[in-house]
C-alpha cells in the first residue's frame, strides 16, 4: 500500500471512511497505527482472503 501515513491520518480526519489492507501489509500498517496514542479508536475487521478493513471509530473501543 502507497503512502500508509498519510491513509492513516486521512482515514483518522474523516475525509475517507475504511481502509483495506492487504495480508502483505498487514504488519507494516499495523506497526504504524500500534504506535499511536489513538490506537484504540481504529477497528481492523477481518475479511476473506486475509484482508482487513479498518475503520476509525468516535470513541475508543474498551
Amino acid at each position: 500500500m502507497e503512502n500508509m501515513p498519510e491513509m492513516i491520518n486521512k482515514l483518522v480526519n474523516g475525509e475517507i471512511k475504511k481502509i483495506e489492507v492487504s495480508k502483505n501489509d498487514f504488519y507494516e500498517f499495523r506497526e504504524l497505527i500500534v504506535e499511536r496514542e489513538d490506537f484504540k479508536r481504529f477497528r481492523g475487521i477481518a475479511q476473506q482472503g486475509g484482508k482487513v478493513v479498518y475503520e476509525y471509530l468516535e470513541k475508543e473501543r474498551s
